[in-house]
């Protein structure tokens, strides 16, 4: 298969099929430098789409999906990528297309391209988000940093690394060009992380810049009891080891036997020896005794909308009513995770989406229902403050019980 044909296969599944380009992309046949033109063509065009509809529709009124993706990644290679002349875009895309539509889609982009690129509109059409989500983010935080928000989720995002403390100081890699450091673990990278030697032999890790502060949010240290609770594919879990230098004991919890597995391999990979795995259903309650341990972290499953540049289809497949249906999920970890921590213990509740319902107001009506715990601090990461994701944090402690 061509490249192209299988970007556009890709493209189809993400956005027709519900499928994430992720998942998609781990299993493509393509290496090197024909994966990074795919990964470039496939997420520009998802994180422009409404952008790209917006330039070929008035010439095109009716189309079939296929010839929909074929237009959109067409028009996204003449406006948005250098070093590929338009004759040589378009001459591609009537090469694929289907045989009755060659000449429809020769005169659609050939319009585009006379008309050039129109950037005009509303902040959700000129960002391609959904109109719904610009208007939850205005009425949270405000036009501005809404529109900031949309603004940040356009850009290629940055790809983040820690060192894992374990085996590998951050005076042994420093030395290397191609790490530039952000924060004494956190940094960027010049090149394929996975294909490094450090990365296979677990002394790097990927993650992001925003995810590494909720682990620091936790404040574990040496010798604690800490659980948690929705942990794979682990990256925090491993660490809040780290922070706890390999000592006292994490229990890691997911819901499937292969997502603790995944947990498994990576602490194998780290040299953490601490972590022990359970399948669990963190919205049951009993899994645990109460008041059994010193830290728990809860970073819950959401509606993701702070990671909006890495996986731009959620633009796509979420809906409101999404947001209806998580809302109770994390209510009961939250409410029933709780119960497993002592007092004086220290638990953080978190999550990968901008959304006061799922963050701010979940925290607020927990401590209102539940006064023996009390706010610490509360933080909000927006994508524009670090260029990683947004995230929410809340850092809750469990006081004394008075025994009368």
């Amino acid at each position: 298969m061509e490249i192209r044909e299988y970007i556009s296969e890709v493209l189809y599944k993400v956005i027709y099929e519900e499928g994430y380009a992720s998942l998609i992309l781990r299993h493509s046949p393509y290496h090197g430098k024909d994966a990074a033109l795919i990964s470039e063509i496939v997420y520009g065009t998802l994180r422009n789409l409404t952008l790209l509809e917006k330039q070929w529709k008035p010439y095109a009124k009716k189309t079939d999906k296929h010839t929909a993706v074929l237009l959109n990644m067409s028009v996204y290679q003449m406006f948005f990528l250098q070093g590929i002349p338009n004759y040589a875009v378009i001459n591609e895309a009537v090469n694929m297309a289907r045989k009755h539509q060659k000449k429809f889609v020769n005169a659609v982009l050939r319009n585009v391209e006379r008309a050039g690129f129109h950037n005009k509109g509303e902040i959700w059409e000129v960002t391609s988000h959904p109109e719904w989500m610009i208007r939850l983010w205005n009425a949270h935080y405000g036009n501005e940093i809404s529109a900031r928000i949309a603004q940040s989720n356009q850009k290629r995002p940055a790809v983040y690394g820690r060192i894992n403390t374990l085996k590998i100081t951050k005076g042994e890699v420093e030395t290397d060009p191609r790490f530039h450091f952000v924060s004494d673990t956190g940094f960027t990278f010049d090149g394929v992380m996975q294909e490094t030697d450090a990365f296979k032999e677990g002394k790097i890790l990927i993650q992001n810049i925003s995810s590494q502060e909720v682990a620091k949010y936790l404040d574990a240290h040496d010798g604690m009891h800490v659980l948690d609770l929705c942990a794979a594919p682990g990256t925090k879990t491993e660490q809040i080891a780290e922070m706890m230098h390999n000592k006292g004991r994490i229990i890691a919890c997911d819901l499937y036997p292969h997502r603790t597995k995944l947990i498994e391999q990576l602490m194998d990979k780290a040299g953490v020896t601490i972590c022990h795995t359970k399948v669990n259903d963190a919205m049951q309650k009993g899994a645990f005794e109460k008041d059994t341990f010193d830290r728990i972290l809860m970073d819950v499953p959401c509606s993701g909308m702070g990671d909006l540049s890495h996986k731009p289809e959620i633009r796509l497949h979420l809906k409101p009513e999404d947001i209806d249906a998580i809302l109770p999920i994390q209510k009961a970890i939250l409410e029933n995770g709780s119960e497993y921590l002592k007092p004086e213990g220290i638990l953080v509740y978190s999550t990968c989406t901008l959304n006061k319902r799922e963050n701010e107001k979940m925290v607020a009506a927990f401590l209102q229902d539940h006064p023996e715990f009390e706010m610490i601090s509360e933080r909000t990461i927006f994508p524009f403050e670090t260029d990683g994701d947004g995230f929410y944090m809340a850092k809750l402690k469990k006081g004394e019980i008075n025994i009368h």
